[in-house]
């Protein structure tokens, strides 16, 4: 049995808000460099420059990328042999957000009820998402959500009879009708299968993984490459200029489902595709 102190737990949590907001990840970053270099469209090949310039702007100076620093989403995959001691989990990573959007500088953006609209002014509550694992590990990531993305994001029931081409059309028809409004190049998370809110989290989850790593099914990964190629044929381009980089990557993943159910989730996010994780 393992042992890990909430006040760790803090630490770790305040510095993944900080340095997910302030530096991009290298997956992004070469995928962006190499976008550059291969997008046809001046215009778009100059926006492109500019999103790679306000990245290394924010790194060297240390400094947000973006004004919306999202809300958190934090992953947690708990080792079965962990014992968190001194405090609670929950209240711990809470604490973490808090202290890394107060010394962070960053902007606090979440409401404490949906219709009352009264900020919380510090980031909390964050959206946590729990896995039990096997081991003596906890494995952190801390995945900031901002919402022009978010708010593009559809879920849908298909019937089990639209099959592979109502999947494709319904993650197509998203992205068009996302347009600009999430800061494209985007990264396209996809859940399928599972219930309703399981699609919408694998759509969530897939968005953490890094990349420059595909499904490791050949058939959802050579459909992950399908779906990228139409994708960037719409031309809506970097911040819906025109061009052919409106998605830098499309991620999916899967789980079994009902016999009478298809459920797909298509969950957007900005090129930035913010996330850090650590294992104690």
């Amino acid at each position: 049995m393992k042992e890990i102190n909430v006040n760790e737990i803090i630490e770790k949590i305040k510095n993944l808000c900080i340095d997910s907001n302030y530096y991009i990840s290298s997956d992004i970053k070469e995928a962006l460099d190499r976008n550059l270099s291969l997008e046809k469209n001046d215009l778009a090949k100059n926006v492109l420059a500019k999103i790679v310039e306000n990245s290394q702007v924010a790194s060297n100076e240390r400094i947000p990328m973006c004004q919306d620093t999202g809300m958190a989403c934090i992953f947690v995959e708990i080792g079965q042999e962990v014992h968190i001691v001194g405090g609670s989990l929950e209240e711990a990573i809470n604490e973490g957000v808090r202290r890394g959007y107060q010394e962070g500088y960053l902007r606090k953006s979440v409401v404490a009820d949906p219709l009352d609209r009264v900020n919380t002014k510090d980031n909390t509550p964050a959206v946590i998402n729990y896995e039990i694992v096997p081991g003596d590990s906890l494995k952190i990531t801390v995945a900031p959500k901002g919402f022009g993305s978010e708010n593009m994001s559809q879920i849908k029931m298909l019937k089990p009879s639209e099959g592979i081409d109502g999947v494709k059309n319904f993650i197509l028809n998203v992205v068009k009708e996302a347009g600009a409004n999430p800061c494209p190049p985007i990264v396209v998370g996809v859940g399928i299968g599972g219930t309703f809110d399981r699609a919408a989290l694998l759509a969530k989850k897939a968005l953490i993984r890094p990349i420059n790593i595909r499904n490791n099914n050949e058939y959802y990964s050579k459909l992950e490459d399908e779906m990228l190629l139409k994708i960037n044929e719409l031309d809506i381009g970097p911040q819906g200029f025109g061009g052919n980089t409106t998605a830098l990557a499309v991620n999916i993943e899967t789980y079994p489902t009902h016999i009478a159910g298809l459920p797909v989730a298509v969950n957007i996010n900005c090129h930035a595709t913010r996330h850090k994780s650590i294992t104690l």
